[in-house]
Protein backbone atom coordinates (compact mmCIF):
# COMPACT_ATOMS: atom_id res chain seq x y z
CA UNK A 1 0.00 0.00 0.00
CA UNK A 2 1.53 3.29 -1.16
CA UNK A 3 -1.23 5.78 -0.29
CA UNK A 4 -4.04 6.25 2.20
CA UNK A 5 -7.16 4.56 0.78
CA UNK A 6 -10.03 6.83 -0.28
CA UNK A 7 -12.86 4.27 -0.06
CA UNK A 8 -13.00 3.93 3.74
CA UNK A 9 -16.67 3.86 4.94
CA UNK A 10 -17.84 7.26 6.21
CA UNK A 11 -19.07 5.84 9.54
CA UNK A 12 -15.66 4.38 10.46
CA UNK A 13 -14.78 4.95 14.12
CA UNK A 14 -11.30 3.37 14.21
CA UNK A 15 -8.80 3.25 11.35
CA UNK A 16 -5.47 1.47 11.61
CA UNK A 17 -2.93 1.54 8.78
CA UNK A 18 0.24 -0.22 9.91
CA UNK A 19 3.48 -1.43 8.28
CA UNK A 20 2.79 -0.04 4.82
CA UNK A 21 4.85 1.98 2.33
CA UNK A 22 2.75 5.12 2.81
CA UNK A 23 5.24 8.01 2.80
CA UNK A 24 3.06 11.12 3.17
CA UNK A 25 -0.26 12.25 4.59
CA UNK A 26 -1.83 14.70 2.17
CA UNK A 27 -4.21 17.61 2.70
CA UNK A 28 -7.68 16.61 3.97
CA UNK A 29 -6.72 12.94 3.76
CA UNK A 30 -9.53 11.92 6.16
CA UNK A 31 -12.08 14.65 5.41
CA UNK A 32 -14.96 12.20 4.85
CA UNK A 33 -14.34 10.38 8.15
CA UNK A 34 -16.02 12.82 10.54
CA UNK A 35 -16.98 9.97 12.94
CA UNK A 36 -13.37 8.84 13.36
CA UNK A 37 -12.22 8.62 16.99
CA UNK A 38 -9.04 6.51 16.74
CA UNK A 39 -6.46 6.93 13.98
CA UNK A 40 -3.35 4.73 14.00
CA UNK A 41 -0.72 5.33 11.29
CA UNK A 42 2.07 3.40 12.98
CA UNK A 43 5.25 1.85 11.57
CA UNK A 44 4.87 3.12 8.04
CA UNK A 45 7.35 5.18 5.99
CA UNK A 46 5.71 8.56 6.58
CA UNK A 47 8.12 11.47 6.15
CA UNK A 48 5.67 14.38 5.93
CA UNK A 49 2.25 15.32 7.26
CA UNK A 50 0.40 18.26 5.71
CA UNK A 51 -0.81 20.87 8.26
CA UNK A 52 -4.37 20.38 6.94
CA UNK A 53 -4.29 16.57 6.96
CA UNK A 54 -6.73 16.31 9.87
CA UNK A 55 -9.44 18.73 8.75
CA UNK A 56 -12.95 17.68 9.86
CA UNK A 57 -11.71 15.19 12.50
CA UNK A 58 -13.52 16.97 15.34
CA UNK A 59 -14.40 13.68 17.07
CA UNK A 60 -10.86 12.24 17.02
CA UNK A 61 -9.53 11.31 20.47
CA UNK A 62 -6.38 9.36 19.65
CA UNK A 63 -3.72 9.92 16.97
CA UNK A 64 -0.67 7.67 16.76
CA UNK A 65 2.20 8.17 14.33
CA UNK A 66 4.75 5.98 16.13
CA UNK A 67 7.58 4.35 14.21
CA UNK A 68 7.68 6.64 11.16
CA UNK A 69 10.35 8.90 9.63
CA UNK A 70 9.00 12.30 10.67
CA UNK A 71 11.57 15.07 11.15
CA UNK A 72 8.86 17.69 11.81
CA UNK A 73 5.26 17.62 12.93
CA UNK A 74 2.56 20.20 11.99
CA UNK A 75 1.52 21.22 15.50
CA UNK A 76 -0.92 23.82 14.16
CA UNK A 77 -2.90 20.95 12.63
CA UNK A 78 -4.05 19.99 16.14
CA UNK A 79 -6.57 22.86 15.91
CA UNK A 80 -8.68 20.65 13.65
CA UNK A 81 -8.93 17.99 16.40
CA UNK A 82 -10.35 19.81 19.47
CA UNK A 83 -11.16 16.54 21.30
CA UNK A 84 -7.75 14.93 20.80
CA UNK A 85 -6.26 13.64 24.06
CA UNK A 86 -3.64 11.09 22.98
CA UNK A 87 -0.80 11.93 20.61
CA UNK A 88 1.88 9.32 19.93
CA UNK A 89 5.07 10.38 18.13
CA UNK A 90 7.34 7.67 19.56
CA UNK A 91 10.33 6.50 17.49
CA UNK A 92 10.53 9.20 14.84
CA UNK A 93 13.30 11.66 13.90
CA UNK A 94 12.04 14.84 15.53
CA UNK A 95 15.01 17.05 16.39
CA UNK A 96 13.25 20.12 17.79
CA UNK A 97 10.09 21.22 19.56
CA UNK A 98 8.97 24.70 18.44
CA UNK A 99 7.76 27.13 21.10
CA UNK A 100 4.42 27.58 19.32
CA UNK A 101 3.59 23.90 19.90
CA UNK A 102 2.45 24.90 23.39
CA UNK A 103 -0.48 26.79 21.83
CA UNK A 104 -1.99 23.58 20.49
CA UNK A 105 -1.32 21.13 23.33
CA UNK A 106 -3.53 22.26 26.28
CA UNK A 107 -6.05 19.40 25.77
CA UNK A 108 -3.44 16.67 25.22
CA UNK A 109 -3.21 14.43 28.31
CA UNK A 110 -0.95 11.73 26.80
CA UNK A 111 2.05 12.81 24.71
CA UNK A 112 4.77 10.35 23.73
CA UNK A 113 7.91 12.02 22.34
CA UNK A 114 10.31 9.28 23.37
CA UNK A 115 12.96 7.80 21.05
CA UNK A 116 13.43 10.90 18.94
CA UNK A 117 16.34 13.36 18.57
CA UNK A 118 15.12 16.12 20.87
CA UNK A 119 17.69 18.20 22.75
CA UNK A 120 15.88 21.20 24.29
CA UNK A 121 12.44 21.83 25.78
CA UNK A 122 11.07 25.34 25.09
CA UNK A 123 10.11 27.36 28.15
CA UNK A 124 6.58 27.75 26.76
CA UNK A 125 6.01 24.00 27.07
CA UNK A 126 7.31 23.97 30.62
CA UNK A 127 4.88 26.77 31.51
CA UNK A 128 2.08 24.66 30.04
CA UNK A 129 2.99 21.47 31.86
CA UNK A 130 4.01 23.03 35.20
CA UNK A 131 1.91 26.19 35.64
CA UNK A 132 2.84 28.38 38.58
CA UNK A 133 0.29 28.23 41.44
CA UNK A 134 -0.63 31.91 41.01
CA UNK A 135 -1.41 31.34 37.32
CA UNK A 136 -3.48 28.17 37.69
CA UNK A 137 -7.17 28.33 36.86
CA UNK A 138 -9.29 25.60 38.39
CA UNK A 139 -8.14 21.99 38.67
CA UNK A 140 -4.98 21.17 36.71
CA UNK A 141 -5.41 18.02 34.60
CA UNK A 142 -2.61 15.49 34.95
CA UNK A 143 -0.58 14.68 31.86
CA UNK A 144 1.50 11.64 30.90
CA UNK A 145 4.69 12.46 29.01
CA UNK A 146 7.20 10.26 27.27
CA UNK A 147 10.53 12.11 27.09
CA UNK A 148 13.05 9.30 27.53
CA UNK A 149 15.51 8.05 24.92
CA UNK A 150 16.31 11.53 23.55
CA UNK A 151 19.75 13.21 23.54
CA UNK A 152 18.70 16.00 25.91
CA UNK A 153 21.27 18.70 26.67
CA UNK A 154 21.96 18.84 30.41
CA UNK A 155 20.32 22.03 31.66
CA UNK A 156 18.11 23.14 34.52
CA UNK A 157 14.94 22.84 32.44
CA UNK A 158 15.06 19.12 31.77
CA UNK A 159 16.28 18.64 35.34
CA UNK A 160 13.28 20.49 36.78
CA UNK A 161 10.92 18.44 34.61
CA UNK A 162 12.34 15.26 36.11
CA UNK A 163 12.36 16.52 39.70
CA UNK A 164 8.91 18.16 39.57
CA UNK A 165 7.37 15.05 38.01
CA UNK A 166 8.46 13.06 41.08
CA UNK A 167 6.96 15.52 43.56
CA UNK A 168 3.69 14.76 45.32
CA UNK A 169 0.67 15.93 43.35
CA UNK A 170 2.69 16.73 40.23
CA UNK A 171 0.59 17.65 37.17
CA UNK A 172 2.97 15.56 35.03
CA UNK A 173 3.81 11.85 35.15
CA UNK A 174 6.80 10.62 33.14
CA UNK A 175 6.53 7.22 31.45
CA UNK A 176 10.19 6.58 32.25
CA UNK A 177 12.08 8.71 34.78
CA UNK A 178 15.49 7.40 33.70
CA UNK A 179 16.26 10.26 31.31
CA UNK A 180 19.67 10.47 29.69
CA UNK A 181 21.35 13.74 28.81
CA UNK A 182 24.67 14.99 27.45
CA UNK A 183 26.77 18.08 28.16
CA UNK A 184 27.03 18.91 24.46
CA UNK A 185 25.91 17.53 21.13
CA UNK A 186 27.68 14.34 20.14
CA UNK A 187 28.80 13.37 23.64
CA UNK A 188 27.76 10.10 25.20
CA UNK A 189 24.77 10.25 27.50
CA UNK A 190 24.63 10.17 31.27
CA UNK A 191 21.80 9.73 33.70
CA UNK A 192 20.08 13.03 34.41
CA UNK A 193 20.33 12.41 38.16
CA UNK A 194 24.15 12.23 37.88
CA UNK A 195 24.62 15.36 35.74
CA UNK A 196 25.62 18.78 37.03
CA UNK A 197 24.17 21.91 35.44
CA UNK A 198 23.36 25.54 36.30
CA UNK A 199 20.52 26.03 38.76
CA UNK A 200 17.30 27.64 37.60
CA UNK A 201 17.01 31.27 38.77
CA UNK A 202 13.82 33.19 39.43
CA UNK A 203 13.52 36.20 37.08
CA UNK A 204 14.36 39.73 38.16
CA UNK A 205 12.80 42.71 36.39
CA UNK A 206 14.22 46.22 36.04
CA UNK A 207 12.17 48.98 34.33
CA UNK A 208 13.92 51.99 32.83
CA UNK A 209 11.60 54.23 34.90
CA UNK A 210 8.92 53.66 37.51
CA UNK A 211 7.00 56.88 36.86
CA UNK A 212 6.51 58.65 33.53
CA UNK A 213 4.77 62.01 32.99
CA UNK A 214 4.11 62.95 29.37
CA UNK A 215 2.00 65.61 27.63
CA UNK A 216 -1.20 64.90 25.76
CA UNK A 217 -0.60 63.81 22.15
CA UNK A 218 3.06 62.86 22.63
CA UNK A 219 4.72 59.49 22.00
CA UNK A 220 6.10 57.31 24.81
CA UNK A 221 8.15 54.10 24.89
CA UNK A 222 8.07 51.96 28.05
CA UNK A 223 10.87 49.43 28.48
CA UNK A 224 11.83 46.79 31.01
CA UNK A 225 14.74 44.34 31.24
CA UNK A 226 14.58 40.88 32.75
CA UNK A 227 17.16 38.26 33.65
CA UNK A 228 16.80 34.70 34.88
CA UNK A 229 17.53 31.10 33.98
CA UNK A 230 15.95 29.73 31.87
CA UNK A 231 15.49 32.95 29.87
CA UNK A 232 12.17 34.40 31.10
CA UNK A 233 9.18 35.23 28.95
CA UNK A 234 7.91 38.83 29.19
CA UNK A 235 4.33 40.12 29.18
CA UNK A 236 2.97 43.67 29.46
CA UNK A 237 -0.30 44.13 31.33
CA UNK A 238 -2.24 47.31 31.94
CA UNK A 239 -3.70 46.82 35.41
CA UNK A 240 -5.34 50.14 36.29
CA UNK A 241 -6.12 53.62 35.01
CA UNK A 242 -5.89 57.01 36.67
CA UNK A 243 -9.21 58.24 37.99
CA UNK A 244 -9.67 61.97 38.39
CA UNK A 245 -12.19 64.62 37.54
CA UNK A 246 -10.88 65.30 34.02
CA UNK A 247 -10.83 61.76 32.66
CA UNK A 248 -13.71 60.11 34.47
CA UNK A 249 -15.98 59.96 31.44
CA UNK A 250 -13.20 58.51 29.27
CA UNK A 251 -12.40 55.84 31.86
CA UNK A 252 -16.01 54.70 31.98
CA UNK A 253 -15.88 53.95 28.26
CA UNK A 254 -12.38 52.43 28.20
CA UNK A 255 -11.43 48.75 27.94
CA UNK A 256 -11.78 46.38 30.85
CA UNK A 257 -8.68 45.95 32.97
CA UNK A 258 -6.36 44.13 33.41
CA UNK A 259 -5.51 44.03 29.71
CA UNK A 260 -2.60 42.18 28.07
CA UNK A 261 -0.80 44.43 25.61
CA UNK A 262 1.15 43.75 22.44
CA UNK A 263 4.85 44.40 22.80
CA UNK A 264 8.12 44.28 20.91
CA UNK A 265 10.44 41.62 22.30
CA UNK A 266 14.20 41.42 21.89
CA UNK A 267 16.46 38.73 23.30
CA UNK A 268 19.96 39.66 24.37
CA UNK A 269 22.98 37.74 23.05
CA UNK A 270 23.62 36.73 26.66
CA UNK A 271 21.81 33.64 27.89
CA UNK A 272 19.07 34.44 30.38
CA UNK A 273 18.66 38.14 29.45
CA UNK A 274 15.68 39.62 27.61
CA UNK A 275 14.11 43.03 27.21
CA UNK A 276 10.76 44.27 25.96
CA UNK A 277 9.16 47.59 25.01
CA UNK A 278 5.69 48.90 24.28
CA UNK A 279 5.14 52.00 22.19
CA UNK A 280 2.27 54.41 22.91
CA UNK A 281 1.73 56.97 20.14
CA UNK A 282 -0.45 60.09 20.33
CA UNK A 283 -1.15 59.82 24.06
CA UNK A 284 -4.69 60.38 25.27
CA UNK A 285 -6.07 60.35 28.79
CA UNK A 286 -7.19 56.71 28.42
CA UNK A 287 -3.52 55.69 28.03
CA UNK A 288 -2.72 56.93 31.52
CA UNK A 289 -2.51 54.31 34.23
CA UNK A 290 -0.41 51.52 35.66
CA UNK A 291 1.56 49.17 33.41
CA UNK A 292 3.18 45.98 34.68
CA UNK A 293 6.05 44.17 33.01
CA UNK A 294 5.78 40.52 34.06
CA UNK A 295 8.62 38.02 33.67
CA UNK A 296 8.28 34.31 34.34
CA UNK A 297 10.11 31.04 33.92
CA UNK A 298 10.02 27.65 35.62
CA UNK A 299 11.63 29.05 38.76
CA UNK A 300 9.04 31.73 39.42
CA UNK A 301 7.46 34.99 38.42
CA UNK A 302 8.43 38.65 39.00
CA UNK A 303 7.02 41.96 37.84
CA UNK A 304 7.73 45.68 37.87
CA UNK A 305 5.27 48.57 37.69
CA UNK A 306 5.47 51.74 35.60
CA UNK A 307 2.95 54.52 36.25
CA UNK A 308 2.12 56.74 33.29
CA UNK A 309 0.49 60.14 33.81
CA UNK A 310 -0.81 62.21 30.91
CA UNK A 311 -1.00 65.98 31.40
CA UNK A 312 -2.55 68.72 29.28
CA UNK A 313 -5.85 70.26 28.34
CA UNK A 314 -8.03 68.79 25.64
CA UNK A 315 -9.54 71.24 23.13
CA UNK A 316 -13.18 72.06 23.76
CA UNK A 317 -15.31 72.85 20.75
CA UNK A 318 -17.20 76.15 21.20
CA UNK A 319 -20.54 76.73 19.50
CA UNK A 320 -20.35 79.40 16.72
CA UNK A 321 -21.65 82.84 17.55
CA UNK A 322 -25.01 83.74 16.14
CA UNK A 323 -25.12 86.26 13.30
CA UNK A 324 -27.33 88.66 15.28
CA UNK A 325 -24.79 88.76 18.11
CA UNK A 326 -21.99 89.64 15.66
CA UNK A 327 -24.12 92.42 14.08
CA UNK A 328 -24.88 93.98 17.49
CA UNK A 329 -21.18 93.98 18.41
CA UNK A 330 -20.28 95.72 15.14
CA UNK A 331 -23.03 98.38 15.56
CA UNK A 332 -22.05 99.10 19.13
Amino acid sequence: MLAIPINVPADTVKLRLEKTLISRVSRAAFYNLSELRFLWLTYNAITSVHPSSFVNLKALRELRLDGNLLTTFPWEGLRDMPNLQTLGLYNNRLSSLPAHAALFLPNITYLDLSSNRLTILPAELLDLWFPLPELQEGVVQRKILGLHDNPWLCDCQISMVASLSMSLGSPVVLMDQLIMCSRSMGQSGMLLMQAEFPRCMRPSVQPTATRVISPLGSNVILRCDASGYPTPTLTWIKTSAYDNCCQQEILQNSERLPQVLESFLQESPRVGVRWSIISLNGLSFKDAGEYRCQARNMAGISEATIKLKVIGVSKLSRPPKKKSQITRIKSS
